[in-house]
């Protein structure tokens, strides 16, 4: 098991603001201008960016189709993704304290299997990719 995290990103929001927001996907679709700009930033080729509730896919060239569903939710401090589809297993868990009354840090982590292989060639990007995540989440506004 290969287990990749996040710096922990300060917010500027309570806990439970923070929660409310993440753990109903479809609200992340309001941001669709702040994820076109990040993945230009990155330059990575994603395309059919969709949102519902607890699910949220595209595609991600050459990788593939990619869609992560929530499997578990621990209000407001935790929300536990899986991947459905997704060139390898992986789970995902966006994790959410409180600092003050009107603060929070967030810290993802990401669980995957790698080979000897494919780890060589993916833990950096991997590494990478989940700080660019939590470091967009902890930017939007709640």
């Amino acid at each position: 098991m290969n287990q990749f995290e996040s710096d922990i990103k300060q917010i500027p929001y309570s806990q439970q603001r923070v929660y409310e927001k993440l753990s109903d996907l479809s609200n992340l679709e309001q941001f669709t201008d702040i994820l076109e700009q990040e993945k230009e930033k990155a330059k990575l080729n994603i395309e059919n960016l969709a949102f519902d509730t607890d699910s949220v896919s595209c595609s991600i060239s050459p990788v593939g189709k990619l869609e992560l569903r929530i499997v578990e939710r621990e209000e407001p401090k935790c929300i536990k993704f899986e991947a459905t589809t997704a060139p390898i297993p992986l789970t995902l868990w966006i994790q959410i304290l409180p600092v003050t009354e009107e603060t929070s840090k967030m810290k993802l982590t990401l669980r995957t299997e790698l080979n000897i292989f494919i780890k060589g060639m993916l833990q950096k990007p991997l590494k990478q990719g989940i700080d660019r995540l939590a470091e967009v989440l902890s930017s939007i506004p709640y």
